[in-house]
């Protein structure tokens, strides 16, 4: 069963998990990330938009995504990634080893404009930057299989899933409706992805088969992340809950270095 734990105007996105319990996710249009915790949600980082990934650092505070790639504790800001030629960056996962995922915007999305061919980029815990995939035309979820090698992408612009390993891509599961935005993994293998404007969210089998689908209301869906068998959810608007009956895969912090 759906619960609504929070609404508010702007588009919800990028749900993490505390250990805590607390969720912690951001406004991309209205700016800012917010925590929200037994019923009540209040700020933590003000002001920034298009932030489509969050993770939170072992050593405090989070990595988050925008114009540049960020750490931000409070007060405390470091610009970790910037690329040239690049608009920003979308959503983001985290690695084994706490390397960063991160997906590059080679496009203006809120002006318009078509997707164009990116990549995915990892930053590992020395600092390293390579690429990790290329000729996704708008990467956007991210999340790993329960081998740790096999590396979920949602290409929005196609409405899929990539898979891949060692440098090899394959397309993994189409979205029944809508697109395929964020996305999070379960410890059976399966694949929970968010699917935009088809307003739902949809689970595929390790194999790629399309297992169920939830309905949320108020249109877009954006993200979702797990805490145990709780499936959270972020819309345009909205933070909604349930429980579906099988454990998601914990994302470590990252370990990225920082200035």
């Amino acid at each position: 069963m759906l619960r609504q734990l929070y609404s508010t105007e702007g588009l919800l996105e990028a749900p993490v998990v505390e250990s805590d319990g607390s969720v912690v996710f951001s406004n991309v249009t209205a700016g800012g990330v917010y925590r929200h915790r037994d019923g009540d949600t209040g700020g933590v980082i003000e002001r920034r938009r298009g932030i489509g990934g969050l993770a939170a650092h072992a050593d405090g505070g989070f990595v988050m995504t925008g114009r540049d790639l960020r750490f931000a504790d409070g007060d405390r800001q470091h610009t970790l990634l910037s690329i040239d030629g690049a608009s920003g960056f979308n959503d983001l996962t985290v690695g084994v080893d706490g390397s960063v995922y991160v997906g590059v915007l080679r496009h203006h999305p809120q002006s318009g404009e078509p997707a164009v061919p990116s990549e995915v980029v990892r930053i590992d815990p020395a600092g390293v930057v390579t690429v990790a995939a290329t000729d996704i035309r708008w990467p956007n979820g991210l999340g790993f299989a329960p081998d740790d090698r096999t590396l979920y992408v949602s290409e929005y612009a196609e409405g899929r899933v990539i898979a891949v390993r060692e440098g090899r891509t394959r397309v993994f599961a189409t979205a029944p409706r809508g697109e395929c935005d964020g996305l999070a993994v379960d410890v059976e293998g399966g694949v929970w992805v968010a699917l935009g404007s088809g307003s739902a969210v949809a689970r595929f089998t390790a194999d790629g088969a399309l297992d169920t689908a939830i309905d949320v209301p108020g249109g877009f869906v954006s993200s979702v992340a797990f805490d145990g068998d709780v499936l959270y959810i972020t819309t345009a608007g909205s933070l909604w809950s349930t429980r579906v009956g099988v454990r998601g895969r914990p994302i470590p912090a990252a370990r990225v270095p920082l200035p």
